[in-house]
This record gives structure tokens, sequence and C-alpha cells, in this order.
């Protein structure tokens, strides 16, 4: 699915500064960003380590305020919210998938997949019924009584992907997702991304591999906390 360009920006930065420090050397983890991404698009975030994509990345997922600039997700000046209004906002608009999965080991796919359900305050019935819908997805419906513990690294990862779905968000944001797996599981991880993005979704996907960000229509490369370079391969 290609971006909507008539549509309000799935995320947008203006002049984003992210400083570290109030010494006498601050490190300015981002440098003047400003980014627009559209409804739609799938997007990779790429660089080497302490480029800022990392940063970049919590601010667009409302884990982090600017020190100054805007930044606007979903219609809502994250720049200016409270921390209330950024869980709310993380809860119902977005979805996060992360390198080491983030599971709770004591709680099995089922449970794990409808947190995000129980932080939104569901009922027991509704929570169940979205969990399932979402591990069908990922086709994860034989493995819902098991433990993070009895799954392959692969299959933890779809467990990731299935909770960030299950609230519905219209974006994801992906941090390295397939950093923990073998060149299999990280390609299927890869095609189930395709998957979410061409059924509607905006997919941000942030990573080091060129191999990955090639898989999206549009790379954004970073360097020293600035976009350096902003292509369509």
């Amino acid at each position: 699915m290609t971006a909507i360009p008539d549509a309000p920006a799935a995320v947008d930065l203006r002049d984003v500064r992210k400083i570290y420090g109030t010494g006498p050397d601050p490190v300015a983890a981002l440098d003047g960003v400003s980014l627009r991404i559209d409804p739609g698009e799938f997007v990779a975030i790429t660089g080497t380590s302490g480029s800022g994509k990392s940063t970049l990345m919590h601010l667009i997922g409302c884990l982090d305020t600017p020190t100054s600039g805007r930044v606007t997700v979903a219609g809502e000046d994250v720049s200016i919210a409270g921390s209330d209004r950024l869980a709310r906002l993380r809860n119902r608009s977005i979805g996060f998938v992360f390198q080491a999965f983030n599971l709770l080991p004591r709680l099995d796919v089922q449970k794990n997949i409808e947190l995000p359900l129980v932080y939104a305050g569901l009922r027991r019935s509704e929570r169940s019924r979205r969990a399932r819908e979402a591990a069908a997805k990922v086709n994860l419906t034989d493995r819902l009584t098991h433990r993070p513990s009895q799954l392959s690294g692969g299959q933890c990862q779809r467990v990731a992907i299935a909770r960030a779905l299950v609230n519905d968000p219209a974006l994801i944001l992906a941090d390295e997702p397939t950093g923990n797996l073998d060149s299999a599981n990280g390609a299927d991880v890869l095609q189930l991304l395709g998957e979410l993005h061409r059924a509607g979704r905006t997919i941000i996907l942030v990573t080091h591999d060129p191999a990955v960000a090639a898989r999206a229509a549009r790379v954004i490369e970073m360097s020293d906390g600035r976009i350096v370079k902003d292509t369509a391969p």
C-alpha cells in the first residue's frame, strides 16, 4: 500500500533536537531533524550505532519528548503532552516490536498478547477474543497456552507482533526486529511486516542492516543526529 498524500501525517517532526546532559559537554542525540511520514508508508531508519536512530524511534513512539522542536504522532503533539496522555497514545495508536521480544516469561502466549488490552481496561472476555484474533494473524493459534521458553525465537517475535496488533494500531514501530533471529526466521518476520503494510498500516523499521532496510519502500539514513539521506529504493 502506498502513502496517502492528502491525509494528515502519521508522524511529523519539525526541527527536533534531543540533548542529553546539562554540563559543559552535552550530547546532541538529535540535531535539527525534520521528517514527515504519511499514513500507509513503510519506512526504514538506518545508521551506525550512535547515529540517533534509536532516539528518533523513542520520540516517535512517545517514550520520550524532545528538548526542542515539535513531534506530532497520530495528530497529537507529543512535545507538550504529559505522561498520562503519552501513555494513552502509546496504548491506542502505536504497536511496538522489539529486538529482545520483551515477553513476560511467566505468562503464556495468550496472556502476553493480552497485555495492552489489560492496560486499556477491557473486560476479560473481550481481551481473550481479540488476543485469539491477533494470534491467528501470525499463525500462532496452536501455541496460545505455551510460555516463551517453549517457543523458538521466530515464534517469540510473532507473539510480539501479535501483541503489537491487538489494539489495532495504525502505526507499527519495529526496533531491530530481526536482530536476534536466524536468516529464515528473520525473513518470515519481514514478510509479516510487509503483509501488515499492505493491509494499510504504517510501518517504521529501525535497523543497522542494509539488507533489512531495503525491504522498505523508503530508507532514511542517519548520522551524528541528523538525516543525511532520504531515498525510495
